[in-house]
């Protein structure tokens, strides 16, 4: 995203209304500064600020982050693009949950075997007195394994919506 552009467009299209920085910092509810600081280019408007922004402007957010007027098929194609990336995220989130979801049947199954052998010894039946411990302790591994994996999975997967935030960020630079 180039700023000095997303400013001087915001400049252009304030100045097209006849509208003055005071004017739309007074209907935006911001300070002046905030509005130079954007026009400027040192700055951009947070994200709370760019729908009323854009309303304001009488422009899109696409055009208002893109620093420029776009065609009705950029519009549309942009608009499908995001559409299949978010499909396209979708469908590998699914993928992730049903992964996620593996790894922990695995890991229940395995504490629940190695908890069973303590309560009733049924592993003394299929091994040798020599490997029993080795196949409980090895499902007492796999269990913590597995839950360890999840967790680890569960806490540095994004939400669906930081996702799209952030694709939308890309498709807009």
């Amino acid at each position: 995203m180039n700023q000095e552009k997303i400013g001087n467009f915001i400049a252009s299209l304030r100045k097209q209304k006849n509208m003055t920085q005071d004017e739309l910092a007074e209907i935006l509810k911001v300070n002046v500064k905030s509005i130079s600081r954007w026009e400027n280019g040192k700055t951009m408007p947070d994200l709370s600020m760019l729908l009323p922004l854009a309303n304001e402007l009488n422009t899109s957010i696409s055009e208002l982050l893109n620093g420029r007027k776009m065609t009705k098929e950029e519009l549309i194609d942009l608009r499908e693009t995001i559409n299949d990336l978010i499909k396209y995220e979708s469908i590998k989130q699914i993928k992730n949950d049903k992964k996620f979801n593996k790894y922990s049947l695995i890991g229940s199954i395995a504490l629940v075997l190695a908890l069973l052998h303590n309560s009733f010894g049924y592993l003394a039946y299929i091994f040798t007195p020599n490997i029993v411990e080795f196949v409980q302790g090895s499902l007492f591994g796999i269990s913590i394994f597995a839950n360890f994996i999840c967790i680890y999975n569960k806490s540095h997967t994004k939400t669906f919506c930081e996702k799209k935030k952030e694709l939308i960020k890309k498709i807009n630079s």
